[in-house]
């Protein structure tokens, strides 16, 4: 009997201690902590040569290249978070950077560390860029001669730091690990220490994500963590960049285009300068690209500039892409010419060079319907005619549409910083052969497109033109067509309509519409009144000046408002 009792005793201690053991296992499962390391490659999902990016507190999609030991990031990051100067010519093996003072060259393909200064050749010691199948790399190194950015190597992984600020940074109290996510039982990134700091991103009720010295991303329980304070980040400050030294007209500018088609019509310059009151630059029409090599064709003559000056008129030479073709009909792809170094560079100096040699004071560029593949090379044009004008003491305009987001390539905020002054061709809302009735000029287009411009550079740089014609519209069912009338001839147009116009107050002109014969017929008018509305959105905004499409079709009222705008 006692020796059953005996065993039944056993068994049950027995199975407490089974019971015990399982549970204390089971405790220990639930609240001991992980001792399982990440596998780094597999955390920030990288593999051979490639390195994950923290790009300030966050890893980023795009990845670098470690290459012999050094950091390379590929273009597109390069542009995307560090700097967009950098330029590649495929065709002609070249990396160019161009900078308010001069372009910088290397070898793009097989480079051996060299790249070419105005003051001579200088050696990275390692290659400058790699190419591999269509990615270009540019050498964190290299990028840092040109740029005020960061960057640190570690083991898979690259901290990069292009802005600086004030960051939150904790003491750790005791011994603990950085987690990758906020619980016991994550995998372990890094082991700290009692007075390791690391630097607060966010925290929450248990557990706070941090940031560790050697940009390790996860978790630290928040028990572990001592006092907390801001720290004052010091920014790279290594590289200085050439100042832009723009050329600024004592007061408004005041600019007529005069269309010029030929030779002949220079001889038209005392006709046109006698109505423009006020005026103090005049831009001919005498340049325009004539074909894919960089050359152009010239109407440009001595006599007209030397006049011009006598006069008191600034002479700025107009370069375009559209009227030798159209003249010629004969097709001519800017694409080709804007996208070659060399061609490139054939036609900046050769339009420098020709305008120094006339004598003229500026040059005005006038690029329309630059296709959206063609922007990055128009962009890295001017910065390269931008280079030449200043060297040679030429102002440097550009005309360009309103802005919109489909035309956001043109780069405005690009051309502010590097141009003298930007033109805003404030007008063809509606254009001739566009089969929509409407107004050139309506005053929400006119101000939307300063106060857009203005907001992507100095006011004082921005020219807004004005549009010296408005459309006659004919509307016959499904078919619309159009004629010009210009403001001088308003007045006569006027009187051979039995309708008089009505004011306007959404667009800011004199309306008027009639049924004809052809049939509906729409005039919104370009006249003193819509001028004097336009100029005081001009005045409210402090812009730099005013432009005229064109000579030649003004009134003395208008320029009259002209003058007394260009003089406040």
């Amino acid at each position: 009997m006692k020796k059953k009792v005996m065993m039944s005793f056993l068994a049950i201690v027995l199975i407490l201690i089974i019971a015990g053991v399982t549970i204390g296992k089971s405790l220990m499962d639930k609240y001991s902590y992980s001792k399982e390391r990440a596998d780094l490659e597999t955390y920030f999902h990288v593999s051979g040569d490639r390195a994950a990016i923290v790009l300030q507190d966050e890893v980023i999609e795009e990845q670098a290249l470690i290459r012999g030991g050094r950091c390379y990031f590929d273009l597109d990051t390069v542009h995307r978070y560090m700097n967009e100067i950098f330029y590649v010519d495929r065709e002609e093996n070249l990396l160019l950077y161009t900078d308010a003072v001069e372009t910088i060259s290397a070898q793009l393909a097989d480079n051996d560390g060299t790249y070419n200064m105005t003051e001579g050749v200088q050696d990275l010691g390692y290659p400058v860029c790699l190419v591999e199948g269509d990615t270009i790399y540019l050498a964190a190194d290299y990028v840092k001669q040109f740029t005020n950015y960061d960057y640190q190597m570690y083991d898979k992984r690259v901290q990069v730091y292009t802005e600086w600020g004030e960051r939150m940074q904790a003491e750790i109290k005791s011994k603990t690990a950085v987690r990758v996510k906020g619980g016991i039982k994550s995998e372990i990134l890094k082991d700290l220490q009692a007075g390791d700091t690391v630097e607060l991103l966010e925290q929450m009720d248990n557990w706070s994500k941090v940031k560790t010295d050697d940009a390790l991303i996860g978790y630290v329980e928040n028990k572990r963590l001592g006092v907390i304070d801001a720290v004052q980040e010091t920014p790279v400050t290594d590289y200085e960049a050439p100042a832009y030294t723009n050329i600024a007209l004592d007061g408004k500018v005041s600019l007529g285009f005069h269309a010029i088609g030929a030779k002949i019509g220079n001889s038209t310059f005392y006709e046109m300068a006698s109505e423009a009151k006020g005026m103090n630059v005049i831009a001919p029409t005498w340049f325009s690209l004539c074909d894919e090599l960089g050359n152009f064709r010239s109407f440009g003559e001595n006599s007209y500039v030397d006049t011009a000056h006598k006069a008191g008129l600034q002479v700025w030479g107009v370069l375009d892409n559209f009227n030798y073709r159209n003249e010629t009909k004969t097709p001519v792809d800017e694409y080709v010419v804007l996208s070659s170094t060399s061609k490139r560079q054939k036609l900046v100096d050769g339009i420098v060079i020709t305008a120094v040699n006339l004598g003229l004071d500026g040059i005005n560029v006038d690029f329309e319907q630059v296709a959206s593949e063609t922007g990055v090379h128009y962009v890295q044009f001017l910065r390269e005619l931008s280079v030449a004008c200043r060297k040679s003491g030429l102002v440097l305009s550009v005309d360009n549409y309103v802005p919109f987001h489909y035309n956001e390539y043109y780069r405005l905020d690009i051309q502010g910083e590097i141009l003298d002054y930007v033109i805003i061709m404030g007008y063809d809302e509606h254009w001739h052969g566009s089969g929509d009735p409407g107004s050139v000029a309506s005053i929400d287009y006119v101000t939307n497109g300063i106060e857009k411009t203005v907001s992507m550079m100095e006011s004082s740089k921005v020219i807004n033109a004005l549009p010296f014609y408005t459309i006659v519209w004919t509307t016959d069912g499904a078919t619309v067509t159009d004629e010009y009338l210009t403001l001088n001839n308003t007045a006569d147009f006027l009187k051979q309509m039995s309708t008089q116009p009505q004011w306007d107050e959404i667009t800011c002109q004199n309306y008027l519409e009639w049924q004809s014969s052809a049939g509906l017929k729409q005039v919104w008018l370009e006249d003193a009144d819509s001028i004097r509305v336009k100029l005081n959105v001009m005045s409210a905004n402090e812009i730099g000046g005013v432009a005229v499409w064109r000579l030649g079709y003004g009134t003395d009222l208008v320029w009259e408002l002209i003058r007394a705008y260009s003089a406040s």
